[in-house]
Formats: structure tokens, C-alpha cells, sequence
């Protein structure tokens, strides 16, 4: 079989899906190779800052690997602007939708939030909310998300 019997999903049986379900497993193998292709194209991406997307997403990585962080941290800085590409209002949910899979809850919630806790740094200069990031005062990542972005992003 080349392609499922079905065109609409309600239609398939058991041979169909058997079918998918292995292409899907050979696809999902294949993650990593998009994601470092992905990050390669960070590097044709925003421009105006002193280094592209990909070099700031290697330097966010080694800056946690050089604190110590295991390697839920580390894939995690690497990949934190994966969504830059895609998504460039909401980069921060679409990389920990990708990551989601992959790290731990910690480092899933710090990488959907960090847009929110960044805009400490500049949000004033341009009339926005530089305090978005209180609305989650008291969460059990807060202290992470504050401590990735002042030492890693």
C-alpha cells in the first residue's frame, strides 16, 4: 500500500492506521534532524541584533552547559526561539509545544513564559507592560523563568 484507502479519517480501518502508525513512528525518529535544520535557518532570521537567532540560541545553551544545567536545560536554551521562524508573536508557545514532548514540565512552562518575563528589559522603553511576568508571581517555575533570562537568554 502507498497511501491509505480513506479520504475522510472516519473512513479508515485497521490496515489504514497500522499503515500510518508506522509511517508516523519513522517520521517522529526524524525530529531532531527539523529541529537542527530549523535552528540553522535561525540564522537567516531577525536581524538588528549584535549576533543572528542561532548564534544567541548557541549562546543561551552554553551558557547553561557551562552552569552545570542537566540536559533538560540545555535543549531547552538551545530551542527556546525555535518558534522565531513560524511564530514571531507567540515564539515562546509554539518552542515549548515543540519541547513539551521532550523536557521536563519546569523547563516547558520557562520556555512559554520567558517572552513575558523578557519584557522586564525593554517593554518601558516602547509603552508596553515591562511587569507582564507578575501575573505568575507565586508559581513554582517563576524563580526559574526570572533566573533563565537574566543568566541564559
Amino acid at each position: 500500500m502507498a497511501t491509505v484507502k480513506f479520504t475522510a479519517m472516519k473512513d479508515g480501518d485497521k490496515e489504514d492506521y497500522e499503515f500510518l502508525t508506522a509511517h508516523e513512528i519513522d517520521y517522529a525518529a526524524r525530529t531532531g534532524d527539523r529541529l537542527l535544520s530549523a535552528l540553522v535557518q535561525l540564522d537567516e532570521g531577525l536581524s538588528g541584533y549584535k549576533i543572528t537567532r542561532l548564534g544567541h540560541s548557541l549562546q543561551a545553551a552554553t551558557r547553561a552547559w557551562r552552569d552545570g544545567a542537566d540536559t533538560d536545560w540545555i535543549v531547552s536554551a538551545l530551542l527556546h526561539d525555535i518558534g522565531d521562524i513560524y511564530a514571531p508573536y507567540n515564539h515562546d508557545e509554539y518552542a515549548a509545544t515543540i519541547l513539551k514532548p521532550f523536557v521536563r514540565e519546569q523547563c516547558t512552562w520557562v520556555v512559554e513564559k520567558h517572552g513575558d518575563f523578557q519584557r522586564l528589559y525593554y517593554a518601558h522603553h516602547l509603552g508596553g507592560n515591562q511587569h507582564a511576568r507578575d501575573r505568575f508571581a507565586g508559581h513554582l517555575y517563576f524563580d526559574d523563568c526570572d533566573r533563565f533570562c537574566e543568566r541564559w537568554d
